[in-house]
């Protein structure tokens, strides 16, 4: 098996609305891409690229805007109101992804407009200007249900294989394999936090070693890993779904 390397790209300078980030990347990499690699881009570089940006101010009307469907809302200690919402992109997640972390004084950033589009772009672009067939994913910071913490999950994926279907096959013991569907973008872009980090203004790691994950652009994106409405069990927050079961029993009674 091909070991796996992962490094943070050096050299990437703050970004700004209107930043070419197929240049900014290509001049960053230089010469040291190879076929097969993967880069995995923080969603903030993309939305300020693309000019994402919003007054602190304007933050619960922004998150308001960017919100399909309420999860759950609670009230913190301090008094601020912390909402899991499902956003436009699908995805689940505290404040519709409306973040203030790494942003300019006074300004919050709103996800990207649509990160499987931009990272099918900047695959094409880099394959066109370096001449190795890269894969592109775009990664962004949430928290799981049942589990304390975050971790980066892929929210764009270009020219990447977004799952690794091991359904059919079978174990180290000869079973066979019924529901296994690693995320396998997800569990690169949590990898490239390690290097990455919060605070080390290095925004973009390169993955090497997983080459058969890389392939065509028209692979499916990672809007596909979010569950659809059928499959999702847990559309509501605990409080949310009592009291909506409480009222539909006292509507029916």
């Amino acid at each position: 098996m091909t070991p796996l390397q992962i490094w943070a790209l050096p050299g990437i300078a703050e970004i700004r609305p209107g930043d070419d980030l197929i240049g900014v990347l290509a001049d960053a990499a230089g010469d040291t891409l190879a076929d097969g690699d993967i880069l995995v881009v923080t969603s903030k570089i993309v939305s300020k690229a693309e000019g994402r940006i919003v007054r602190a101010a304007d933050r619960e009307e922004a998150i308001t805007a960017e919100t399909v469907r309420v999860v759950a809302s609670r009230v913190m200690p301090s008094g601020a109101v912390t909402r899991i919402v499902e956003n436009r992109l699908g995805i689940v997640q505290a404040a519709a992804g409306v973040d203030a972390s790494n942003t300019p004084e006074g300004t919050v950033l709103l996800l990207p407009e649509d990160p499987d589009t931009t990272a099918r772009t900047l695959a094409a672009g880099l394959r066109a200007r370096l001449g190795v067939q890269v894969g592109v994913l775009i990664s962004d910071t949430m928290g799981r249900a049942w589990r304390d913490g975050q971790t980066d999950a892929a929210i764009g994926a270009g020219g990447v294989h977004v799952f690794e279907d091991l359904r059919g096959t079978t174990d180290a013991e000869g079973r066979p394999l019924a529901v296994t569907l690693p995320c396998v973008a997800d569990e690169l872009c949590a990898a490239t936090d390690l290097v990455k980090g919060k605070s080390a203004r290095t925004p973009v790691a390169v993955v090497r070693g997983r080459a058969d994950l890389v392939g065509d652009l028209s692979l499916p994106g990672a809007r596909t890993i979010a569950r659809s409405i059928a499959d999702d069990m847990f559309r509501q927050g605990t409080d949310e779904a009592y009291a909506a079961g409480f009222a539909a029993g006292r509507a029916a009674s």
